[in-house]
């Protein structure tokens, strides 16, 4: 394709993209789910395991993919669209983000954390060896410490950004079982990320590459928030007009900021998301932080973030697993997901001094690992650390946990008053 026809061809795609993630949207909504959740699910629909199943050439001809051998197809230009509207959509959640309250319930934060990341962990690790010694869904050049540390990993994700929108759309915002969830799963996964950078070091065979990763990291975190934070507090005017609005310069401004960071932790090679988020939290609050949201949450949301599903969508072929112990593992690895994190967070929460109410709710919550979970395992597939028969495991189990989250939370939990 010429880059003419590449123009055409995307936007037809964009046209397909949004009207179908807005019908199961629809759908949806029906069983409680968020649309963030519909497009999850519309995007895998898009791709070979339901479309490219039931009209492959119809579906090869809209989506033209190979993103192995070719640089000119849709992979060449839907690949970045998506990594900015997820990088906008982190900047959102970071713009969001109340460090104040999390501040102050850090302790039962920690303890969901460590536990929804060593239990699940420990389950993946054991899973990842078992996989690793069978054969099959891990390439050659992975080892056995490579295949635990990324399943570990994969497993003890928590879907943060997602985690946030559930939230959102459950009015759980200022709750305590809000606020421990949000906490606990940006611990997650930042310690997530950190294992995976150990994982890509030690198949790249540089041990210098996790270093860089894991210090550069926590060096920018540390920036932002000592550094960057309390010069954009003093320096607020520079955001607004003459009335005290969020001026179109301040919004640029803010859009640079956001580009920095995501190209700052990319480029250290852990993710853009990370940069955008800790951003977001550096923005100051109150008129600059609500004009900067207002302008740009509703184009990335309805826009941008479907097209990253579509494209995770497009990576994805159930139909690999077509054995009996494909299945089998795909079963494994679900219910090890949904043991280790589901119980493990539930049983820390109450341990840690909430009611039996809130630490179930903190449960069902951090169970979910929809967007990040896709984020990690579309790495380990682009690098080859994992096959396409494990990413399609990984995917069913991303959706289910995922799906899980809003119903299950309704039926036992219900509604609670912000506190």
């Amino acid at each position: 394709m010429n880059n003419l026809q590449l123009a055409v061809q995307f936007f037809l795609q964009i046209a397909i993209i949004l009207g179908f993630c807005r019908i199961v949207g629809v759908l949806a909504k029906r069983f409680g789910q968020p649309q963030v959740v519909a497009e999850m699910i519309a995007g895998v629909l898009l791709g070979p395991s339901l479309f490219g199943f039931l009209a492959p050439e119809l579906q090869q001809s809209l989506f033209p993919w190979d993103p192995k051998q070719s640089t000119r197809d849709t992979s060449s230009y839907l690949f970045p669209a998506s990594q900015l509207g997820l990088a906008l959509y982190m900047f959102i959640v970071g713009l969001e983000f109340r460090v104040d309250i999390v501040r102050k319930h850090f302790k039962s934060s920690l303890a969901v954390s460590s536990a929804g990341m060593i239990a699940p962990f420990v389950l993946g690790a054991g899973l990842g060896y078992w996989f690793h010694s069978w054969g099959g869904l891990f390439p050659e050049r992975t080892t056995a410490t490579e295949a635990m540390l990324f399943l570990g990993a994969s497993m003890c994700i928590t879907a943060f950004p997602m985690l946030a929108r559930i939230i959102h759309f459950k009015g759980l915002h200022g709750t305590l079982m809000g606020t421990v969830a949000i906490g606990a799963g940006a611990i997650d996964d930042a310690v997530a990320w950190c294992l995976l950078a150990m994982v890509l070091a030690s198949f790249d065979s540089d041990p210098s590459q996790a270093i860089r990763s894991i210090g550069g990291g926590l060096a920018f975190g540390v920036f932002v928030t000592m550094i960057v934070r309390p010069t954009l507090g003093r320096l607020e005017r520079f955001f607004l007009d003459s009335a005290g609005k969020l001026s179109e310069s301040g919004l640029v401004l803010a859009l640079i900021l956001m580009a920095l960071g995501a190209w700052f932790t990319d480029s250290i090679h852990l993710h853009a998301v990370f940069g955008a988020f800790l951003m977001g939290t550096a923005i100051p609050r109150g008129e600059v932080h609500s004009g900067v949201v207002e302008k740009i949450q509703p184009l990335t949301v309805a826009l941008l973030l479907p097209l990253f599903f579509t494209y995770s969508g497009l990576n994805t072929r159930i139909g690999l697993l077509n054995a009996w112990w494909l299945l089998g593992a795909c079963l494994a690895i679900l219910i090890a997901a949904i043991v280790g994190k589901w119980a493990a967070c539930t049983l820390a929460a109450r341990l840690s001094g909430l009611s039996l109410r809130d630490a179930m709710g903190i449960g069902v919550l951090m169970n979910a690992r929809g967007l990040m979970e896709l984020i990690i395992i579309n790495k380990g597939l682009e690098r080859g650390i994992i096959s396409p028969e494990l990413f399609a495991c990984l995917v069913i189990m991303a959706i289910v946990t995922t799906l899980m989250a809003s119903p299950l939370f309704d039926r036992m939990i219900g509604k609670r008053e912000a506190v």
